[in-house]
């Protein structure tokens, strides 16, 4: 006699439900009015890194001698941008979708790998590093990151994707203002 069995559902995607857990759980933990305000901020500041591009015109409006530098800078931020925007064209995943994650800002698309706030972000605090003599990193990559998780836009390693590929290309443009100062 022919039995037939039933298959047991496929398991869940072990990434996806480890992430959505954390991604839950950074938003119970710090997800506070103030904390969520600041991250709506920094949200509107690093929309189509438009905030780090205007810091690298501020930049090149001020240090007259480097001018030629920021904006090679800034350039830089956007095209780490329009780089992320490409990976999330071929990549194709999907934003957080899941009731235990509130989603607390609007987002241009529903592609989320990897974010472009982590990628415009990274790009700019290298770059500005050495532009500006200060280690940026900390200070800027740190909350947006996190900003992206409290707002339930990102999954985690969208952001860590982000910045690992904004600081990839933040460092390509760092050596080449580094190579063109030693030219001159």
């Amino acid at each position: 006699m022919l039995r037939v069995v039933e298959s047991p559902a496929p398991p869940a995607r072990a990434d996806r439900s480890f992430e959505v857990t954390a991604l839950a759980g950074v938003q119970r933990a710090i997800g506070r009015p103030p904390v969520v305000a600041a991250a709506r901020g920094l949200s509107l500041f690093g929309e189509h890194a438009a905030g780090w591009f205007a810091a690298g015109l501020l930049g090149a409006a001020i240090d007259r001698d480097r001018r030629r530098d920021w904006l090679t800078g800034a350039v830089g931020v956007v095209a780490a941008h329009a780089a992320s925007i490409a990976v999330k064209r071929v990549v194709r995943r999907q934003r957080p979708d899941d009731e235990s994650v509130a989603v607390l800002v609007s987002t241009p698309s529903r592609l989320s790998f990897p974010s472009s706030h982590a990628t415009s972000t990274t790009a700019a605090a290298v770059v500005y590093s050495g532009l500006t003599g200060r280690n940026l990193v900390p200070a800027l990559v740190a909350p947006m990151l996190v900003s992206r998780l409290v707002l339930g836009v990102h999954y985690p390693t969208d952001v860590l994707a982000g910045s690992a590929l904004g600081a990839a290309v933040g460092g390509l443009v760092r050596r080449r203002l580094g190579n063109r100062r030693r030219t001159r």
